[in-house]
């Protein structure tokens, strides 16, 4: 059984511990990312000057959706059983709001009247909308929906739904928080290469950047996959989160930098049509998510009711 307790310092044993349990604080996480994704796809959206009846879909939801995950938070001190229920939906809206987002994507860069192996090619995915983009919403989901439920025994598989039914997953909560950790880096990083390569990769710190990605994918992934890890397995994964914090911060810098004009002007229509800003804090993102995996996964008693 993965068991990451074992391989943390006993001086740094007390940060696991904080006033909310792991799942609350993916939840809160989640709720967070719904609104961020809002704001994001509302500037992304922006680009094209006009803002169809469609797209605005995912903005209203992004929004709409952290709302309701932070009031369902606020609910579930006194009623977790209907919180869990509110969240639930909300979060499987967010899953079809994902899947329906990159369908439009993919047919907006597909040319149906193309030869046959023409219709979708790598050129056509690197000028198109962001084809990974909206999954953002459908890995939010499914990440909010394993935190919303509880797993008893902790690290068992087990999650505890409504009416006393259980729920037996292949895996511990833990080892699908890693998994999920890993998707959300490759989704972020497909993005990120498909994003550069219209600039030719022209910069060391893109390379930096693609590297990065590669370690924080293949780090979660790997440490979910071991029984038995080793104290190098966890301090690596622990590295690789670190890496993705630090690179999500020093892109967000060097895309703001770059949307600057002579004499460091600002000008709003650079930032908006530009390197965009939030795109490297996905990095960030899911650096910070692959740490609170690593929190205390045990709840307080009465948290389970």
């Amino acid at each position: 059984m993965l068991r990451l307790s074992e391989y943390i310092p006993a001086p740094l044993q007390r940060f696991r511990r904080l006033p909310v349990s792991r799942d609350q604080a993916m939840l809160l996480m989640v709720a967070v990312n719904e609104l961020f994704l809002g704001l994001d796809t509302l500037l992304a959206h922006q680009t094209s000057g006009t803002i169809v009846p469609r797209e605005w879909i995912p903005i209203v939801f992004g929004f709409t959706s952290g709302l309701l995950l932070l009031a369902a938070g606020l609910l579930a001190i006194r009623n977790r059983p209907l919180a869990t229920v509110i969240g639930t939906l909300t979060l499987v809206a967010s899953i079809v709001v994902g899947v329906l987002g990159a369908y439009y994507h993919v047919r907006r860069a597909a040319l149906p009247g193309a030869p046959f192996g023409e219709q979708l090619t790598v050129n056509l995915l690197i000028w198109a909308p962001p084809v990974m983009g909206p999954l953002a919403f459908a890995l939010v989901g499914f990440l909010g929906i394993s935190a919303a439920w509880v797993e008893r025994p902790v690290n068992s598989g087990t999650l505890l739904l409504l009416g006393g039914r259980k729920l037996h997953l292949p895996y511990s909560k833990t080892r699908a928080y890693l998994y999920m950790v890993g998707m959300g880096m490759l989704a972020a990083l497909v993005s990120s290469v498909l994003d550069h390569a219209r600039s030719g990769f022209h910069s060391p710190w893109i390379w930096f950047a693609t590297a990065v990605g590669i370690f924080g994918l293949v780090a979660p992934v790997v440490l979910a996959a071991l029984d038995e890890p080793t104290p190098l397995d966890f301090y690596t994964y622990i590295g690789a989160m670190v890496l993705l914090l630090v690179s999500g911060l020093l892109g967000a810098s060097l895309h703001a930098l770059s949307n600057l004009v002579a004499g460091n002007t600002i000008v709003i229509e650079r930032f908006l049509r530009g390197a965009p800003l939030l795109a490297p804090m996905l990095y960030a993102n899911m650096g910070l998510l692959g740490l609170l995996a690593l929190l205390d996964p045990q709840e307080h008693p009465d948290e389970s009711k």
